[in-house]
């Protein structure tokens, strides 16, 4: 990954009666974007682009029409290839111009069209407006396009050989709709990049593009059911931040993300290690995840039967996250969708570091009240190159602020609710307000009882020198038979814990109830029956812990077998 090169945004010329004619009509357009108000529906302004060769990407908009009230006429199905990548020729015959066809009969977009094409093949038009608040591409549309030599020109960009491609994302193409006939090699800045406030016409300049798809049609389904659940209850979890990647900003970056869900009361786990989490770390309920930088999917994320908690948003830096969005298992995009992400960003090709989404300025803009897709937007420095948004442009996760949550405990997933409860201890401490931190998470505990909240609590009470109250807050835990995937590292903190705070018996019954899950893995057995063998050690239970070390000889590979 490499530094991003700065130059003027590229134009095209049109004839100067043509620029006339648009500067009146633009004056209308503007007029008009003023009249419709505060009060828009942004769904109303939503556009579905589907393939009508792929039943599942009419079904997917038919859903994400129904569900966020899109009229259904604002769907738009072409005949398009069914394969992920495609050639500029196939993107600009199937795509771009049958969709621009469509877009400007139904006035989504007003441009004054010219008996020209560019050297692309492209009719060349003069745009002034549009009205779209979001595009949104359907699973079955083509992600990628594929670099075509012949079509290899100068930009101002292409200075460096690893500009020199023409190589790209269908969807950041399509954000240049409203731009045509631009440079199609290299990239071309984002006029969005880092705005807090737009005029009209800097909005009017870029159409916000994002990707319902995933490796399922269920799963890319999910992407808007998810969106949805999550606007009704708030979110709900812990954040996490894996940095220690190649690159120094990168670092800089994450460390920004930090701070910011620091303040916000999400005590975020930092993991500053040079390797990414390993799957024995504790990931709870990871409502937010920023992290790199390895090529697939690792650490407990991938363990058996991992989900994430609704409404959560996980980035991963890596140079081809999204190189297809087909597998749970190659890359990282396609695989968080398998296990439940509700929204993320990735790149279809190399991007270089400095063309990546800015996870800082992504967390920034959320945390404001933003959209995923505004704030995907104002996060990304170029567009024509090879970042994608995949998730519900009109998902706001901030939407439910803490206070209403702490309100109304009762109307919360049940196994997500002590969370809200844990991120206003997280505060309070942060504050120096340790009392009043006890106090709640002593309530809360009672009211909406949590794993994650009881081991906060039990942590409370040891800092206060209570020692008895806080191996008594971890004694509902040893009642549980069974634990999620993202509870096992839990369960293991508690365990220890409980030997730690003098509760050895407890510590090994915990022990027994995570080791008699059935779905973990090897690489968790072996490192955990050492830690459960000597817990029913210091319990006395000879038989225990001999069982637990036989257990674990079987499960250790003998020299011959070692690579």
């Amino acid at each position: 990954m490499c530094a991003r090169k700065k130059a003027a945004t590229p134009h095209c010329r049109a004839p100067l009666s043509a620029f006339r004619k648009i500067l009146v009509l633009a004056a209308i357009a503007l007029l008009a974007a003023v009249s419709r108000g505060a009060d828009d529906n942004p769904a109303l302004r939503v556009v579905l682009l589907a393939n009508r060769a792929d039943p599942d990407s009419l079904r997917i908009a038919r859903h994400y029409a129904e569900v966020r009230g899109v009229p259904p006429e604002n769907i738009i199905a072409l005949n398009l290839p069914l394969t992920e990548a495609i050639t500029w020729r196939e993107f600009i015959t199937t795509l771009w111009e049958p969709l621009l066809d469509e877009l400007m009969r139904a006035k989504w977009v007003d441009a004054i069209p010219m008996a020209l094409t560019d050297p692309v093949g492209r009719r060349k038009l003069a745009v002034y407006s549009h009205r779209l608040a979001a595009l949104v591409v359907c699973r079955g549309v083509p992600l990628k396009i594929d670099h075509d030599p012949a079509l290899l020109t100068e930009s101002p960009f292409s200075q460096k050989p690893e500009f020199r491609t023409n190589q790209g994302a269908v969807d950041s193409e399509l954000s240049l709709l409203a731009h045509p006939n631009y440079p199609i090699n290299a990239f071309v800045p984002n006029p969005l990049f880092q705005k807090e406030t737009l005029s009209t016409l800097e909005a009017q300049q870029i159409v916000k593009v994002a990707r319902l798809d995933g490796p399922t049609v269920e799963s890319a389904l999910g992407l808007v059911d998810l969106a949805v659940a999550a606007e009704r209850s708030g979110l709900l979890g812990r954040a996490y931040v894996d940095r220690g990647g190649p690159h120094a900003s990168g670092d800089q970056w994450l460390d920004s993300v930090a701070e910011q869900l620091t303040r916000a009361g999400f005590a975020p786990v930092v993991d500053r290690e040079p390797l990414t989490m390993p799957a024995t770390a504790r990931c709870d309920a990871p409502v937010l995840y920023f992290g790199w930088y390895s090529g697939n999917m690792d650490g407990p994320f991938a363990l058996p039967g991992f989900r994430f908690p609704p409404g959560a948003i996980a980035v991963h830096i890596h140079s081809f996250t999204a190189a297809t969005l087909r597998s749970a298992t190659a890359g990282w995009s396609g695989p968080l969708v398998a296990r439940g992400v509700t929204a993320t960003v990735g790149n279809v090709f190399e991007p270089y570091l400095e063309l990546t989404h800015r996870p800082n300025l992504f967390v920034r803009a959320l945390l404001k009240g933003a959209t995923l897709v505004d704030a995907a937007y104002f996060a990304l420095p170029e567009l024509s190159w090879h970042a994608i948004l995949i998730g519900d442009p009109l998902y706001r996760p901030f939407a439910v602020p803490l206070e209403t949550q702490l309100k109304s405990p009762a109307t919360l997933p049940p196994r997500l609710a002590g969370y809200a409860a844990l991120r206003r201890v997280n505060e309070l401490v942060a504050a120096n307000r340790r009392d009043e931190a006890l106090a709640l998470a002593r309530s809360a505990q009672r009211d909406t009882p949590c794993l994650a909240l009881g081991v906060a609590l039990s942590g409370l009470l040891r800092d206060a020198g209570d020692p008895d109250g806080a191996a008594n807050a971890l004694g509902f835990i040893t009642l549980f038979k069974n634990f999620a995937a993202d509870e096992w590292a839990l369960a293991r903190e508690a365990a220890v814990q409980l030997e730690t705070l003098g509760r050895p018996g407890r510590a090994a019954e915990l022990w027994r109830a995570l080791l008699a899950v059935e779905a973990l893995p090897r690489e968790l057995r072996v490192v955990w029956l050492r830690d459960a063998s000597r817990a029913a050690l210091a319990a006395r239970d000879l038989t225990q812990a001999g069982a637990w070390d036989r257990a674990l000889i079987d499960l250790t590979p003998l020299p011959a077998e070692k690579k």
